[in-house]
């Protein structure tokens, strides 16, 4: 899941930055990232990114799981995900 603190500012071009206040640091993503960043709810497993990735854009590679695998690696190696939800008992 996305660290629910930081900011997402989407520029031209479908490109975006993501902000992270308590750090000061900043992480650009292109359109694909951001599609991505946006299916870090929680609720989507890298699997289910990747298909939706695939069913969104006709060109994505057949990799694209690890692709998305990555991403999400690099987010939370930054702080910028790995966040859980609190789920309700």
């Amino acid at each position: 899941m996305a660290n629910p603190l930081v900011v997402l500012r989407e520029e031209f071009d479908d490109w975006a930055v993501l902000f992270d206040p308590d750090t000061g640091n900043a992480f650009g993503l292109n359109p694909v990232g951001v599609f991505i960043w946006k299916l870090l709810d929680g609720r989507h497993t890298a699997d289910d990114i990747a298909l939706a990735l695939a069913s969104e854009w006709s060109d994505a590679p057949e990799n694209a799981r690890e692709h998305v695998a990555e991403l999400i690696e690099s987010l939370v190696s930054n702080g910028l995900a790995g966040y859980k939800i609190a789920m309700d008992r």
